[in-house]
C-alpha cells in the first residue's frame, strides 16, 4: 500500500508520460508496494484533474474481459478505466497516430445506457433494460508505460490503458440480437486480420457491464443515463500503423471504420 504523496508521485508521472508521449518504466517497478486499490486511487487522481480542466465522464471501459488475459495477468476478475468526451473520435476524421504512444485497437459492442443501472446487486436483466442501443465499436488502447511491459496494478493505474473510441453510425435494440453471440471481423485496407466472437466477453459482454455496474459502486459511482460502457474486446489488440484504414463488421450490426494519419 502506498500513502498519499507517492499515490500522487505516480500520477504526474502518468500524465506526464501521456503529456509528453514519453512511455515510463512500469509503476509496478519503481513502487514495489502498489496493490490494486492504490492503481485506482492513482488513476483517479489523473481523471479528477482531467474534469476539473473541462472533461466530462461519458462513460466506461472494462478491461482484462477474456479468461486468457485475466490468467495472463493472474486475476480471477476484469478491471475498468473512465470514458471521458475527449476520448471520442469521429468515423470521418484521421486519427492522429502521433498523439499516442503505442496505440491499439480492439473490437468491441457499445452499450449507450437509456437509463442508468443500479449498483449492488445489478444483474444482467437490468442492463438489457436500461440500454438504449447497442453500437458497433473500436476501441483506442494506448500505454504509457514502455513497450506495454504492464502488471495489473500498470494498466490499472494508466485509466486500464483507455485512449479513445469510435463509435459506428449503426443502432439496435439489445432484443434484437443475441449479444453473446455477435461475430466480428477486423479489416486493414480490406484484409482480414482478426476474426472473434462477442462470447469471448465473460461468456456474455451484458455480463461485463453487469460486473462494472456493482465494482464502480464500490467507489460510489453509478452507471448513468446516457453514458457509453464498452464491455472488453471479441478480438485480439492490433497494432495500428500510421496511414492504414481498419473496419470492423459485426454480424447483425453493420461496421465502424477508424483512419489513422
Amino acid at each position: 500500500m502506498l500513502d498519499a504523496t507517492t499515490r500522487q508521485a505516480a500520477a504526474d508521472a502518468l500524465r506526464a508520460a501521456q503529456s509528453d508521449r514519453a512511455p515510463i518504466d512500469p509503476l509496478t517497478e519503481r513502487f514495489p508496494g502498489i496493490d490494486v486499490v492504490d492503481a485506482y486511487e492513482i488513476q483517479l487522481l489523473n481523471i479528477r484533474r482531467q474534469l476539473a480542466a473541462g472533461a466530462v465522464v461519458r462513460g466506461h471501459k472494462v478491461g482484462l474481459s477474456s479468461p486468457v488475459m485475466q490468467r495472463m495477468m493472474g486475476v480471477d476478475e476484469p478491471d475498468y478505466g473512465h470514458l471521458l468526451d475527449t476520448m471520442f473520435l469521429a468515423e470521418d476524421r484521421a486519427v492522429e497516430t502521433a498523439r499516442y504512444c503505442y496505440p491499439r485497437i480492439e473490437v468491441e459492442i457499445g452499450y449507450v445506457l437509456g437509463d442508468s443501472l443500479p449498483g449492488e446487486g445489478c444483474t444482467e436483466e437490468d442492463v438489457l433494460a436500461a440500454t438504449e442501443y447497442v453500437v458497433p465499436s473500436l476501441e483506442l488502447i494506448d500505454s504509457r508505460i514502455r513497450d506495454w511491459r504492464i502488471g495489473l496494478a500498470d494498466t490499472i493505474a494508466d485509466n486500464a490503458s483507455s485512449a479513445g473510441v469510435v463509435l459506428g453510425a449503426a443502432r439496435a435494440k439489445p432484443g434484437e440480437l443475441d449479444l453473446a453471440d455477435i461475430e466480428a471481423v477486423l479489416f486493414s485496407g480490406g484484409t482480414e486480420i482478426a476474426r472473434g466472437n462477442t462470447s469471448a466477453v465473460l461468456g456474455n459482454p451484458t455480463t461485463a457491464v453487469a460486473w462494472l455496474a456493482r465494482k464502480v459502486a464500490t467507489f460510489g459511482v453509478r452507471l448513468e443515463a446516457g453514458h457509453v460502457i464498452l464491455p472488453g474486446s471479441c478480438t485480439r489488440a492490433v497494432d495500428v500503423a500510421p496511414g492504414e484504414e481498419y473496419r470492423a463488421d459485426f454480424t447483425g450490426l453493420g461496421s465502424v471504420t477508424a483512419r489513422f494519419a
